[in-house]
């Protein structure tokens, strides 16, 4: 009951809302656009100045590691393009060789499953 009166209340603050809007746009518009652009500015202002103190600077350390990582990556395979070609020749034909082979299933060997202990559970009610 009390959800009820609480969302009959918020349409009669929503519909006073656009009555005053409409009231002062057909009576005093000039003050009205005045005001809307007034709240903007200082919306935009309060906005500005939180990314500025507080989240320009939550950039973490891993982002400018892997930024400089992605700089080094880019420099070292742009010496090895303009290389000699014969590098690019020798993997040009090396690639058909690995087509032709097939891919066994394999399990790797350096891989094993670690088995828990499943069966034995805490007994939450005897705490």
């Amino acid at each position: 009951m009390i959800r009820h009166k609480l969302s009959l209340l918020i349409y009669v603050l929503i519909g006073l809302a656009i009555f005053g809007f409409a009231f002062n746009l057909l009576t005093n518009t000039t003050s009205l656009l005045m005001n809307l652009f007034i709240m903007v500015a200082v919306g935009a202002l309060i906005y500005g100045a939180v990314y500025y103190f507080f989240l320009r600077k939550r950039s973490s350390n891993d982002l400018k590691k892997y930024k400089k990582a992605v700089k080094q990556s880019k420099m070292k395979y742009k010496s090895d393009r303009t290389g000699n070609k014969t590098h690019t020749q020798a993997v040009k034909k090396q690639k058909p060789l690995l087509n032709k082979r097939k891919q066994s299933n394999a399990r790797a060997t350096h891989l094993r499953v670690i088995e828990g202990n499943k069966q034995k559970r805490k007994n939450r009610a005897s705490f």
